[in-house]
């Protein structure tokens, strides 16, 4: 080798060993709680470089020894676990969150004077769009009807989707444009609710939405893009460090491709394709996609089986208890779900089927008995999202079948004051069991099914520990037995929903090797009075070690 050449390589080697390390970070003075398998483990600072964790110090005296550079004060403040939403529908948050806001609305008039005002901010909009109306919640507890719209809303389409998502509520205009009339016939798996001459009332019901969504206009990548980041930003402020997005067209995977290759995912995204748009057949051939860094899996598929309680489109073996005659309505039949099932399983991807009624959970547990006789099928962990009514002789079929029960504790206290009825007593008790199915030893993983319910984790911690909702109603809690303990709700918001993205390796809790995700809150979630464990407040988020959020009062 030539001399010359050879100083220079062996200044290289040199300069290179002298180059300094990433230098680590410790945030200390905390008081830290993780999971290692369900148990609990105690810290007072965390060392973490680049984007892991590199140790965790049980005494402040061994945290001072640290090496780290960079050192942060975190004032006591307690440090959990990034939390991870396992269920939630973050392009509809983020459209959510740009239209009507209907949520929590006490009235039919209530629901109309704020689309009113949307149109007086708006004049020139040709279609409104809203969503969180609930006819529960009502005085007269029924259905609404086009004509209210109609009298403010001449120029308009307007469609207002109610909160579980399984019915719309249209103006006249919008029924128009659909081509919907006296003489549409209901489509198979949906109804269009009609008044006593047969007229359509503005409301339609699950499959029956698609006859007016196919005439909307559909939003650009770019759109889904923007309402994507500001969901995604908005989670963040509530501690969610990952999501699970149950039911992603194609325009929104390319939607999230394009904020991912601009560095513009403040939070992960565990995505689920929509089998319903064809145009996600290219993602299904190629296989499922998985990020090395976990900003974005695509990795799972959505199934939609049976609608939701509140609009009696849940599947039920019986009728519903204060609708003789009405069993609710399957989406498709078994032949087509089995197919559908199938066909994901041979391309590698997880399946994640929403089943809210008895019958049809029953149904999806069927087919995962027969799919999951083949181990490979077994090893993709498939999912049922909700897994609401239950007959006790399925419960045990969770583990048994190593099927996911994938909960929003959320539903349970807001369904309260409408479950009884629509199900009666008996039916009831296998309901919302959250404890059963641990009892059962399933695997679980919990979100809130945002923007059907607020994504604000600590609402469903309070809601899986306590069975009331913020008011603390009702005085005794709902169906007690079914209560949670802190740590196996903690659990199913961290490692429980890891596990059910295959991602427990990476995060859902704080070990070396993990990323670096991370919440610091105002008190600690262990030693709060249980009322106020829905009140606690988020002060700072860490992704991979950055800061995505910072409260503003904490600042």
């Amino acid at each position: 080798m030539d001399k010359t050449l050879a100083k220079i390589l062996s200044l290289c080697l040199v300069l290179a060993t002298l180059q300094p390390l990433q230098a680590a970070t410790l945030i200390y003075n905390v008081n830290g709680y993780s999971l290692n398998q369900g148990e609990l483990q105690r810290f007072v600072a965390l060392e973490f470089e680049q984007d892991k964790v590199t140790r965790l110090y049980a005494s402040a005296l061994n945290a001072e020894r640290s090496s780290a550079e960079t050192r942060i004060d975190a004032g006591g403040a307690t440090l959990l676990p990034g939390l991870i939403d396992a269920h939630g529908h973050v392009s509809g948050h983020g459209r959510a969150l740009s239209s009507v806001d209907l949520v929590g609305v006490t009235s039919e008039q209530q629901a109309v004077q704020r689309v009113a005002s949307y149109l007086a901010q708006h004049p020139a909009s040709e279609w409104v769009q809203g969503r969180g109306w609930n006819q529960v919640l009502w005085p007269e507890k029924t259905f609404p009807n086009k004509a209210s719209l109609d009298a403010i809303s001449a120029d308009s389409a307007v469609v207002l989707t109610r909160v579980d998502g399984h019915a719309l509520w249209a103006n006249s205009n919008a029924l128009a444009l659909a081509g919907i009339s006296a003489s549409t016939p209901d489509p198979e798996g949906g109804q269009i609710v009609r008044d006593s001459k047969g007229q359509p009332t503005g409301v339609l019901i699950d499959n029956a939405m698609t006859l007016v969504h196919r005439v909307m206009p559909q939003a650009s990548v770019e759109q889904l893009a923007q309402w994507q980041y500001r969901a995604l930003e908005d989670l963040a402020s509530y501690g969610i460090t990952s999501v699970h997005d149950a039911g992603v067209s194609a325009l929104e995977v390319q939607a999230y491709r394009v904020l991912q290759r601009a560095g513009r995912l403040p939070i992960r995204v565990y995505a689920m394709l929509d089998l319903r748009d064809p145009g996600n057949d290219v993602y299904l051939e190629a296989g499922p996609s998985v990020d090395q860094a976990h900003r974005l899996d695509v990795r799972s598929v959505k199934i939609w089986v049976d609608g939701a309680l509140g609009s009696r489109g849940a599947a039920l073996f019986e009728d519903y208890s204060d609708a003789p005659g009405e069993r609710g309505l399957l989406l498709q039949s078994a032949e087509a779900l089995e197919q559908h099932m199938n066909r994901a399983v041979a391309a590698g991807y997880q399946v994640s089927a929403h089943a809210i009624g008895d019958r049809a959970n029953a149904r999806v547990l069927d087919l995962y008995e027969r799919l999951n006789s083949d181990p490979k099928s077994a090893a993709l962990r498939h999912r049922v999202e909700h897994a609401q009514v239950l007959r006790r002789q399925d419960i045990a079929r969770f583990p048994a079948l190593n099927v996911i029960a994938s909960i929003q504790p959320l539903h349970a206290v807001s369904d309260k004051n409408m479950a009884g009825a629509r199900l009666g007593k008996e039916r009831l008790q296998g309901a919302y069991a959250w404890q059963s199915l641990l009892a059962s030893a399933s695997h679980m993983a919990a979100g809130s099914d945002f923007p059907v319910e607020s994504p604000n984790p600590f609402l469903g911690l309070h809601a899986a520990v306590s069975r009331q909702d913020q008011s603390g109603e009702p005085n005794t809690a709902w169906m007690p037995e079914q209560k949670i303990s802190r740590l196996d709700a903690l659990a199913l918001f961290t490692e429980g929903a890891a596990y059910a993205a295959h991602q427990e390796a990476a995060i859902g809790r704080l070990q070396p090797g993990y990323f670096a995700d991370f919440i610091l809150i105002d008190k600690d979630y262990f030693e709060v009075p249980e009322a106020e464990l829905g009140q606690l407040q988020v002060k700072a988020v860490y992704v991979a070690g950055k800061q995505v959020y910072q409260a503003p009062r904490f600042r």
